[in-house]
């Protein structure tokens, strides 16, 4: 209880910190208040938008749009993770392929996706889901390719059959890296959320930083990029504290 109640404080000490140093600029006259708002017009900026019925709206867009694309991308990143892993042929038809892929940013993918999928949800999923995909596979098949040979051997040796060795010694031994390429992902999730939404959306907080942008209002820009940096922290502290039960034997 003390050292929760210590990082609480620590956590509030930090935001005071941030919030005076922010507000200490703003009004400092080194730039326009109407570049870099103080902390005051941004939290009436955020009443603006609530009263307008769009903060909660963006809000909830957003996040149906993230999750959605985050449980696509991750099952299949999983997936094919394991199976690149521990079958050759696919890893040989596979890997290049998906390794050339890890370069390209999610943004450059929005023209294409809307090109395939129109400007509806499907482009926003796909854009989302090939982000994650990408981040989940790449831990997947890292982790479930350097199952120590002794666990195999082990395992073997006792008799348990494929099904046995994959569930129980394959899986849990991958179990940390995996655990740490969905955490990644969910990370990536809001970000190619952003790029999802800058093209082709008429909601969601993408779609409101662009607009703000669009009329200067940087007070609501700022409202946009709070609400990811708390989405963001809240998911974060919310795995770290789901992969200590699931994956206790590591720290992740």
């Amino acid at each position: 209880m003390d050292n929760r109640l210590t990082k609480f404080l620590n956590l509030m000490l930090s935001l005071s910190g941030v919030i005076l140093l922010w507000w200490l600029f703003a009004n400092s006259g080194f730039i326009s208040q109407d570049l870099f708002p103080t902390p005051w017009q941004v939290a009436m900026a955020a009443v603006e938008l609530y009263e307008d019925g769009v903060l909660i709206k963006d809000l909830k867009v957003s996040l149906t749009r993230a999750s959605i694309g985050f449980a696509i991308g991750s099952c299949l990143g999983i997936l094919i993770g394991l199976l690149t892993a521990r079958i050759n042929f696919i890893s040989i038809a596979l890997e290049p392929f998906l390794n050339l892929l890890r370069p390209i940013p999610a943004i450059a993918l929005v023209p294409v996706a809307i090109v395939w999928f129109g400007i509806g949800e499907g482009s926003k999923y796909f854009v989302i889901s090939y982000t994650v995909f990408l981040a989940v596979w790449l831990n997947t098949h890292a982790g479930a390719s350097n199952v120590a040979t002794t666990y195999i051997r082990a395992s073997r040796s006792l008799g348990a059959s494929k099904y046995r060795e994959f569930f129980e010694v394959i899986i849990p031994t991958s179990a940390p890296l995996i655990v740490v390429g969905l955490r990644l992902g969910a990370a990536l999730a809001f970000l190619s959320l952003v790029a999802a939404e800058l093209s082709g959306a008429s909601s969601g907080i993408g779609f409101r930083l662009q607009d703000a942008r669009q009329f200067i209002r940087t007070d609501r820009m700022f409202v946009g990029l709070i609400e990811l940096g708390i989405l963001g922290a809240l998911l974060d502290a919310l795995f770290v504290y789901i992969s200590s039960k699931v994956v206790h034997w590591e720290d992740v």
